[in-house]
């Protein structure tokens, strides 16, 4: 099978992008005033705005000829099929059957997953709701009042930065805390502030041994033994999610407070199983289940909406477009909204770790670029800083701002000067500004000649800088899974383009691996050191310091 690369239709783009290449989008926009219209398109409460692209019709319909010949729509329809489509792990891929609410069964290997999956959603359900309650009582008992979820990697980012994002709609009389990262200072920190008789703890870690998480509940356990606590009393202050319920009895937590996972949801789809267990208790579970909903809502949208009206298909078309013809190395999310600030971290990890790849699912090696650096902030933040080289700087950094047009917290004319430095950012981008304009501007100023040309060269803006504009209603927890799963499928599209495996991670083994080396030597530190030498003197440098 030959690289997409190889293809007839990835050289008709090639041909269409160096025609393309002289155009500004503002001839674009003056030759057509329905040009806004043509390339808007609506699902799930989200409208996506994508005229300000280096597009035309005739791009449009070869990207979607792309997705055609790499068959885009079959393997969606295999994935969501229960089909074995992770090839170098043997699984099936199947986070969307989390939040499958068609009533139809989703198979794997012949067995029908959804009994599990809704037992284990009725099973969150009770718990929240006992712990909401105050059923669920501490060992002295106290009500819970704090959770502190312990995990990492997507066990971490998709509840931490879905809590965050849905901050309006905390239930109260809970917090929930999130721990990641294995530097003592975190947990340390955490753990300083929180009641031992009213906080409980969930370890989110498919085998129960992932380091990081394992070493911050030990740390957590210490804690609790330490100021009064017995082991006894574990069982009603730590939950586990977990496939490995040996480790977790083991360790003290109770059966009935293991919440299971499944091989065929990956870590950075997690959120939607039982690791959500976070966002249900600082939402309540009806809040968690409008965030499912949402999610199901655009995993319909997917799956019939034909390629042109798609979101997930339009995002990914357009994203292979600047990656593979234009160069473009990396990609901004601006969301101009405080509680979505997390978003661009956690769709990096999406992205990145699912098409960071470099060999093809039959075993090819690359010629192409597999998806670009994720980065981005809050609007408007980022306008006084990183801005600056996205306007005027020689690179191409196509640009996703999203806006929700109503907020928890309309103060004055806050929310109004929000959309707008929203919009203008998008318009400003795509205008630019030409040097006549930028001394036009300076006209004024009593400049000589010289002095006025040599300025306006510095006010120049090129402009033709790409993005899109995602506008919903407001972020509320159904829009939110929606708005989540059309960055899912955007990813799984680019996948399936670019011919690679989305849903392995191999090239975070290694430095696991090589960590419990080193770790091992600067635990023993009169073990011989048989690194490389700029790694055996880091690691002289640390035994000595410590």
């Amino acid at each position: 099978m030959s690289l997409v690369s190889d293809t007839p239709a990835w050289q008709t783009l090639t041909d269409l992008a160096n025609t393309l290449s002289s155009t500004h989008m503002r001839e674009l926009f003056a030759q057509d005033a329905q040009r806004a219209e043509k390339f808007t398109a609506q699902a799930c409460g989200i409208t996506l705005d994508y005229a300000k692209n280096r597009i035309t019709q005739d791009v449009m319909q070869a990207l979607v000829a792309l997705a055609n010949q790499q068959q885009v729509t079959s393997k969606r329809d295999a994935m969501f099929g229960g089909a074995i489509i992770n090839n170098t792990e043997q699984r099936a891929v199947l986070h969307t059957a989390l939040r499958n609410f068609s009533g139809k069964p989703v198979m794997v290997d012949g067995v029908d997953v959804m009994p599990d999956v809704l037992a284990t959603q009725e099973k969150m359900r009770q718990l929240v709701n006992k712990i909401h309650s105050g059923e669920h009582k501490g060992y002295t008992g106290k009500a819970i009042t704090d959770v502190v979820s312990i995990g990492i990697g997507g066990s971490f980012l998709g509840p931490k930065i879905m809590t965050e994002a849905l901050k309006p709609y905390w239930y109260k009389g809970i917090k929930v805390h999130f721990v990641a990262n294995v530097d003592g200072c975190h947990i340390a920190d955490v753990l300083a502030e929180r009641d031992i008789e009213t906080t409980l703890f969930l370890m989110s870690s498919k085998s129960f041994t992932t380091q990081e998480t394992l070493q911050n509940t030990l740390t957590a356990k210490d804690w609790f033994l330490q100021h009064g606590g017995s082991q006894t009393d574990i069982a009603l202050h730590f939950m586990a999610i977990s496939s490995n319920i040996k480790a977790a009895t083991d360790f003290g937590i109770a059966e009935e407070n293991i919440f299971p996972m499944w091989d065929w949801v990956g870590g950075r789809y997690s959120l939607w199983s039982a690791i959500g267990l976070p966002i249900a208790l600082a939402l309540g579970y009806e809040h968690y289940r409008a965030l499912l909903d949402g999610a199901f809502a655009m995993d319909e949208h997917f799956q019939q909406a034909p390629l042109e009206q798609n979101l997930p298909v339009i995002m990914a078309l357009l994203g292979v477009w600047y990656v593979n013809f234009f160069g473009a190395q990396s990609h901004v999310l601006l969301p101009y909204y405080h509680y979505l600030r997390g978003f661009p971290a956690y769709i990096q990890q999406l992205d990145m770790e699912s098409n960071g790849k470099s060999v093809t699912t039959d075993n090819q090696t690359v010629d192409y670029a597999t998806g670009p650096v994720i980065w981005g902030s809050e609007g408007t933040n980022g306008q006084h800083s990183f801005h600056q080289l996205i306007h005027q700087g020689q690179v191409l950094i196509p640009a996703d701002f999203m806006l929700p047009l109503r907020v928890p917290h309309n103060i004055g004319p806050h929310h109004a000067m929000l959309a707008s430095n929203c919009f203008a950012q998008t318009q400003a981008l795509m205008q630019g500004k030409t040097f006549d304009e930028a001394k036009a501007e300076l006209a004024t100023k009593g400049l000589d000649t010289a002095e006025l040309d040599a300025l306006a060269r510095h006010k120049v803006m090129p402009g033709n800088k790409p993005s899109n504009t995602l506008l919903f209603e407001q972020l509320d927890p159904k829009t939110l899974g929606a708005l989540v799963a059309l960055y899912e499928h955007k990813v799984f599209v680019q996948g399936a383009i670019w011919g690679v495996n989305s849903f392995d991670q191999w090239g975070v083994e290694l430095g696991k691996v090589m960590g419990n080396e080193i770790l091992d030597k600067l635990e023993n530190a009169t073990a011989p050191l048989s690194f490389d030498s700029s790694t055996n003197q880091l690691v002289e440098r640390f035994r000595a310091a410590n």
